[in-house]
């Protein structure tokens, strides 16, 4: 499941005339740690607790909607990073999400947040769902977005859906009929066109390469996540107060995921917004507003 974006197209001509800000805008400190065994790209932005933000399939942490984190980041201190393997970071040398969560809790460790609110979007609430179960310690709250709980639990998307998600090389046009419902296409455009402003100006990374052989390892590593129950199962242990979110029309993560998810895991709520597999971009306000609220929750 991706939050993949191919930006493989000239944006430039379209963000001509565009107005500066006369706040000093952010930039981001790309900084390197090392924890699991490589070395881990990341960045941070914002003031507050620490909220550790997990991103999809084949994404690195260049591919959050800037607009998205300009309002997270009003009340948190996000903390953004390429997993192993991906873009800016050294390579994966495990082969399944618990991996990835040993790797999340080792960046933590290595850079000083003993524990954090941890957002998990797409495969991301894979990793964020083995950190709490693998590292209750280091989560605080649990936010988990467009995800699903494994085993026979899950409601699989459409079949074009999961080609594509599959697929190391989508086109942008397919990436965005995955993302966003097909009324809201001109909204998806946008979205690019603030992920290529954002990274000619240093707001975010330039960091958008992923080796073909990472993103087929990330998609293998889900055949034994849907195989067994293991994940579903401990869910139940999971103490994390927990928000758990879905697009109404996500034809990715179909929206009865995160109902199973909510339902599973104790002091959960459950929250359906508008839009498709990037709902939380399309809907980022009210989003925004639900994330704060959930996380001023003891």
């Amino acid at each position: 499941m991706r939050a993949r974006l191919v930006i493989c197209f000239g944006l430039a001509a379209l963000l001509a005339g565009c107005g500066q800000s006369s706040a000093k805008p952010f930039q981001a400190d790309v900084r390197v740690a090392r924890a699991a065994g490589t070395q881990i790209a990341w960045y941070d932005r914002g003031q507050g607790s620490p909220l550790v933000m997990l991103t999809g399939t084949g994404s690195t942490m260049a591919e959050w909607d800037p607009a998205l984190l300009r309002l997270l980041a009003k009340n948190h201190r996000l903390v953004l990073f390429d997993y192993p393997g991906v873009g800016l970071s050294g390579p994966w040398r495990g082969g399944s999400f618990d991996s990835l969560a040993g790797a999340t809790a080792g960046l933590m460790k290595a850079i000083d947040i003993p524990r954090a609110d941890v957002l998990g979007w797409s495969m991301g609430g894979f990793v964020a769902q083995r950190l709490a179960v693998g590292y209750p310690q280091r989560v605080s709250h649990l936010i988990l977005a467009g995800t699903n709980p494994g085993g026979d639990r899950t409601v699989l998307g459409s079949p074009r859906a999961q080609a594509i998600d599959s697929e190391p090389n989508p086109s942008a046009k397919e990436i965005l009929a995955e993302l966003y419902p097909p009324n809201r296409q001109a909204e998806g455009r946008r979205f690019l066109r603030r992920l290529d402003r954002a990274s000619q100006s240093g707001e975010i990374p330039d960091d958008f390469h992923v080796r073909a052989a990472t993103t087929r390892a990330q998609v293998a590593a889900e055949d034994p996540w849907l195989r067994s129950n293991r994940n579903y199962r401990q869910l139940a242990g999971v103490g994390a107060p927990t928000l758990a979110t879905a697009g109404a029309r996500d034809r990715v993560v179909p929206p009865a995921n995160l109902r199973r998810i909510a339902a599973r895991i104790p002091h959960s709520r459950l929250r359906v917004f508008p839009g498709a597999h990037a709902f939380l971009f399309q809907a980022r306000r009210p989003f925004t507003r639900a994330v704060d609220d959930a996380l001023a929750l003891n």
